[in-house]
């Protein structure tokens, strides 16, 4: 039996309108509760199946180019010491936005929404991460169309095509086509990142050597570099909303208890800022192809990782080398890129539903993503990599720097409540310790980043957002007193609401669709319960409830329920 709060009396002459949602919108099994919080009753998966299908994700090949720009431009000291303080740094701030994800059923834009940037403010982050999103689409998209082109002599232009629709059918079916196509393609994916480093291995074993004195293309030498060690980190830190991609699977991790506690501690840990030690390990790594297949290749095409991988099979493979590098290419691809386009719809769903009022379903804003994506790739963007992400940097780390530290510091300190509250009904449109710190952050670095104070605050922009953030959004919640963090108090949602209250579904005055406790608010409107994203969506109520709390009272009650069955995934 499911518990349903019945709304109170109005006294409009008229009952308010109910909402049915659009076919695609209201499928949970494809909508993946896109803007919503994950119900316990969905995270069927266990923790070390949603950690394969997480790390299943990073299987993309822009960290070969990526490595590989940063050591040729600034020599090997210089960018083997930008890879591993990047790594270090997207580690540490990793760790406590994996956890919130992971322990609240929440995706990054509901973190940070509650963690300092309020309802509206977190719009401008959606934005950031849907770029990044497309960004990194175009340029694992422009190395699987090479590899189409070398392999088979495919147009690039084709090619770029061809990569944008192939993942549409599996991004399209949601979570569970994704975990599949994950599983079923790693064993591929692992034979061919490792098979390139042991042939090297017994083929050329001095090259490890050789690649340690390397001083670049660009006449940056072997030696040590300040200016060439902050750029570096700053084009290795673009990587930084990665997390926001793995947060998107983290959220479906089941509940942790005494029986799965340590599983559940190693998975969320290992999917969420573990993936940037294989990334960085893999960024080395495609330095290290890039700088063997350099004298036969050129340095043009030993930046893109089809070339490298094909010299560095040649002596095991011979002729079928070539055909061997394009089958890992294309299939590393397919598993980020289903990655980025599944990201960006739901980053572009939040991001419309707060501006529009409107939800047609999480599926039509792929085409949204795929369209940005696919004019980058025809526009060559792959040639312009490293200033793209040194600048798209500067505004990432602030952006992931600012939650970090609400997470860590102000819920600590108790200037930020401490749980994760992300309903438009409980948050002011704006908070200024995480929105302002960001803002503020961002802009100085990206006028670091463009020279106006000289060339050593340019090479360091990166880190003067990420300082600038960890130090402003403690500062500016300390100075507010947190006040910015609850427009009212959420009577069910905060302390003390135990697993079984959780679970308990409340049905929706507006939809009249039962749903966990997490995701109701109380709505004076309604004269009851409503979900989160029907009141997103309301763009009539006036936000009557955050004007004047004394008028919403509180309606619910955490009465404990038999949860609702799951979607079949």
């Amino acid at each position: 039996m499911t518990d349903t709060v019945t709304p109170a009396e109005s006294p409009a002459a008229e009952a308010p309108p109910r909402r049915s949602y659009a076919k695609l919108a209201a499928d949970e099994s494809r909508e993946d509760y896109s803007l919503r919080y994950a119900p316990h009753s969905f995270r069927r998966w266990s923790p070390s199946m949603v950690a394969g299908t997480a790390l299943g994700g990073i299987a993309y090949l822009a960290d070969f180019a990526i490595g590989a720009s940063i050591v040729f431009t600034y020599g090997f000291t210089s960018g083997f010491a930008s890879i591993l303080t990047a790594a270090a740094i997207i580690f540490l701030t990793g760790i406590p936005i994996a956890k919130a994800c992971a322990t609240y059923g929440l995706d990054m834009d509901l973190v940070t929404r509650g963690a300092g940037f309020g309802y509206f403010g977190s719009t401008l982050t959606s934005l950031i991460y849907a770029s990044f999103t497309f960004i990194f689409f175009a340029l694992e998209g422009s190395i699987m169309a090479q590899a189409m082109h070398q392999a088979v002599g495919l147009p690039v232009e084709i090619g770029y095509l061809v990569t944008t629709l192939i993942v549409i059918p599996i991004v399209f079916r949601g979570m569970g086509a994704l975990a599949k196509v994950q599983a079923w393609t790693q064993p591929i994916w692992l034979v061919g990142m490792v098979l390139p480093f042991v042939v090297l291995a017994f083929e050329a074993p001095d090259a490890w050597g050789a690649f340690g004195s390397f001083g670049g293309t660009e006449g940056a030498g072997s030696g040590f570099s300040w200016i060439g060690f902050g750029l570096g980190t700053g084009v290795a830190l673009s990587l930084i909303a990665q997390i926001g991609e793995q947060a998107d699977y983290l959220r479906f991790m089941p509940a942790k208890t005494e029986a799965n506690k340590r599983r559940w501690n190693l998975a969320v840990l290992a999917a969420g800022p573990g993936w940037v030690i294989i990334g960085a390990a893999k960024q080395l790594g495609g330095a290290f192809l890039a700088f063997v297949a350099l004298e036969a290749v050129g340095k043009t095409h030993a930046l893109e990782p089809i070339a490298p991988q094909i010299e560095a099979l040649k002596p095991w493979l011979g002729t079928f080398a070539l055909p061997a590098a394009a089958i890992f290419v294309v299939v590393s691809q397919i598993k980020i890129n289903v990655t980025n386009a599944y990201s960006g719809s739901l980053s572009w769903s939040n991001f419309f539903s707060r501006v529009t009022h409107r939800h047609p379903g999480r599926v039509w804003y792929i085409f949204l993503n795929l369209a940005i994506a696919l004019t980058l790739m025809e526009m060559n963007m792959f040639a312009a990599l490293g200033k793209l992400l040194g600048f798209y940097s500067n505004v990432g780390i602030a952006w992931i720097a600012a939650v970090a530290a609400d997470l860590v510091i102000n819920k600590r300190a108790g200037w930020s409540p401490p749980y994760i509250e992300f309903k438009r009904a409980y948050l002011y449109s704006v908070n200024p310790a995480g929105f302002g710190s960001m803002v503020i952050a961002s802009t100085v670095s990206i006028l670091a980043f463009f020279g106006l104070f000289g060339p050593y605050a340019q090479a360091f922009s990166t880190f003067i957002a990420a300082g600038l953030a960890l130090v402003l959004c403690p500062l500016i919640a300390w100075a507010t007193k947190g006040r910015y963090y609850l427009a009212r108090p959420n009577p069910v949602n905060g302390p003390g609401v135990d697993v079984q209250d959780v679970t308990a579904t409340h049905t929706c005055s507006v939809c009249e669709t039962a749903y966990e406790l997490p995701d109701i608010a109380d709505c004076p409107v309604q004269s009851g319960p409503i979900c989160s994203l029907c009141c997103s969506l309301d763009a009539e109520c006036g936000d009557v409830c955050r004007k004047d709390p004394e008028a919403a009272g509180p309606v619910l009650m955490p009465v404990p329920t038999v949860p609702q069955a799951a979607p079949r995934a």
